[in-house]
C-alpha cells in the first residue's frame, strides 16, 4: 500500500476503515481506526462493515444464477413468476421485467418506506404493499434509482428458490465462497467485530432498518477482503460477465463518475465497474477493472468517507490498472448563472417537492416535505441549500455536505422549455405543474 491509512483517516475525519486490493490474483488488506467512537474498539481486517447498496450486485448475481438454471427469463414479465404480483399501474403490472428492475428503469418508487417487520415474510409483505403505492414511471421509460425494485428481485429469488432471501444468499454465495466474515442480518453481525456508522463524529443509534430491504442493501456486512473474494468470482466466472454489459447508455451526472449501468453494476470510464453503498452512517466503495484483474474495496464507518475513497482509487487504479479515476466534483471557481427558464421549477417525488429558484444572482434548492415521514427524514418541514451552475445541464451544492458536493442534473423537456426531470443520486424527480 502506498499510503498510510491512519493518516488518511485523520485527514478526512473518518473513525475507521478497511481497504483491500486484488491484483495479480492476490488480495492485500489493511484496517485502521476504530469501529465506534463510543466503544473505541479497534478496526481490524476481520471486522465487518455494512456495504449498503453494493449488496445489489450480490442480488443481481443470485438473479443471474436463476437465469443460468433456466428458472428465469429477464425479459418476461415479473408477474409470470410472482403469483398475485400487482402494482398500482395495471399496465406496469403486465409488462415490468427483471431486467428493468436490475437497471433501475422499472419505475417503482424508490422512496416507498413501510414497516414490514423483521420476520422471514417481510419481503413478501413489502412487495404486496406495492399494489397501493404510487408507480412513478412506465417501465423502461426513465432511469430512476429504486431500492424498492431490488426488493422485488429479492422476492423473485425467494419464490424461485423456495427459501427466505438471506438463506439463499448464504447457501448460493457465502458458503460456496468460504466466506467467514459475511453477516446477512444484525444477529449475525454481532458475532463479529461490527462497525458502527457515524454521522460526522456521532455514532448512529440504529444499525439497520426493516428486513424487507435486505436485497437492496440494508443488512449485509462483510470485510473488505471477503468482498473482493466475491469480486474474484465475477472475474473468473464467464457467465457473470453478462452483468457488466451496458444496459443504460445515458446516465445523468450525479457526481460519482458513473457513465452507464449494467445489471447491478455501475459502469465508469475506461472499463471500470463498481458500486457505492450508503447505510446508517457507513459508506462503502468498490471499483473493479476486469481487463486488468484489479479491484479495490474501501469500507468506512462514516458518512464522510467518499473523499478518502476517491483518493485511494485515484492512486491504486492508476498504478495497477493504468486508468484514471474521475475525481469528485467541485463547484467552478467562477460559476455562470443557471439557465432559469429551463432549470427553475418544482420537481416532485413521493417524499418532497424540490424547487430550484434564482434570487438576486444566487440559486437555491428548497425541499418541502410532503408528509410526516419526509419531515422526519429532512429534519424539518423545509430545507434550503444554495447551489451553483456546474455545466449546461447540472447544478452543484455550493458547500460540501459530509465531505463532498451533491450534483443535480436537469434533463429532458416538459414541452414548455423546462427540464422534465431533476436527477439526484440517480433518482428522478418529475417537474410539477
Amino acid at each position: 500500500m502506498s499510503w498510510n491509512l491512519g493518516e488518511l483517516l485523520a485527514k478526512y475525519g473518518v473513525p475507521g476503515a478497511q481497504v483491500a486490493i486484488l491484483a495479480g490474483g492476490e488480495i492485500r488488506d489493511e484496517a485502521a481506526g476504530v469501529l465506534s467512537l463510543r466503544t473505541r474498539v479497534e478496526a481490524t481486517t476481520d471486522s465487518v462493515f455494512k456495504i449498503g447498496s453494493i449488496t445489489k450486485i450480490w442480488t443481481a448475481t443470485l438473479i443471474q444464477q436463476l437465469v443460468d438454471d433456466g428458472a428465469l427469463d429477464l425479459d418476461r414479465p415479473v408477474r409470470d413468476y410472482l403469483p398475485g404480483f400487482r402494482l398500482s399501474d395495471p399496465a406496469a403490472t403486465e409488462t415490468l421485467t427483471a431486467r428493468q428492475l436490475l437497471t433501475h428503469t422499472g419505475g417503482i418508487d424508490g422512496n416507498h418506506f413501510i414497516d414490514c417487520g423483521r420476520n422471514d415474510d417481510a419481503i413478501e409483505r413489502f412487495v404486496g404493499t406495492l399494489a397501493e403505492a404510487d408507480h412513478l414511471y412506465p417501465p423502461g421509460a426513465v432511469l430512476s434509482y429504486s431500492n424498492s425494485g431490488y426488493v422485488v428481485l429479492g422476492r423473485l429469488v425467494e419464490v424461485l428458490r423456495g427459501k427466505p432471501f438471506h438463506d439463499v444468499l448464504r447457501e448460493r454465495l457465502v458458503t460456496p465462497l468460504g466466506l467467514r466474515t459475511a453477516a446477512t442480518d444484525p444477529y449475525e453481525a454481532i458475532l463479529h467485530r461490527a462497525a458502527v456508522g457515524h454521522m460526522a463524529t456521532v455514532p448512529t443509534k440504529d444499525w439497520a432498518v426493516s428486513y424487507y430491504s435486505a436485497p437492496s442493501g440494508s443488512h449485509f456486512a462483510i470485510s473488505a477482503r471477503e468482498l473482493l473474494e466475491f469480486v474474484r468470482l465475477h472475474l473468473s466466472d464467464h457467465t457473470l460477465a453478462a452483468l457488466r454489459e451496458p444496459q443504460v447508455e445515458f446516465v445523468p451526472d450525479f457526481g460519482g463518475g458513473v457513465t452507464g449501468w449494467g445489471l447491478g453494476w455501475m459502469l465508469y470510464r475506461d472499463g471500470v465497474v463498481g458500486h457505492t453503498g450508503v447505510s446508517k452512517g457507513q459508506k462503502a466503495f468498490l471499483r473493479v477493472t476486469p481487463s486488468a484483474g484489479v479491484a479495490v474495496a474501501v469500507l468506512t464507518n462514516s458518512t464522510g468517507g467518499a473523499p478518502m475513497a476517491y483518493e485511494i482509487f485515484g492512486a491504486v487504479l492508476k498504478d495497477l490498472a493504468g486508468v484514471e479515476t474521475t475525481p469528485l466534483p467541485v463547484p467552478p471557481a467562477n460559476p455562470a448563472g443557471i439557465d432559469t427558464g429551463r432549470m427553475c421549477g418544482t420537481y416532485r417525488s413521493t417524499l418532497y417537492d424540490v424547487t430550484l429558484s434564482s434570487e438576486h444572482d444566487r440559486s437555491f434548492l428548497t425541499y418541502r416535505a410532503r408528509d410526516g415521514l419526509a419531515e422526519s427524514m429532512l429534519g424539518g418541514a423545509v430545507k434550503r441549500v444554495e447551489v451553483v451552475r456546474l455545466d449546461d445541464s447540472s447544478v452543484i451544492t455550493a458547500e460540501p455536505g459530509n465531505g463532498d458536493h451533491e450534483v443535480f442534473s436537469l434533463v429532458g423537456s416538459d414541452g414548455h422549455g423546462r427540464a422534465r426531470y431533476l436527477h439526484n443520486g440517480a433518482a428522478a424527480y418529475r417537474i410539477s405543474g
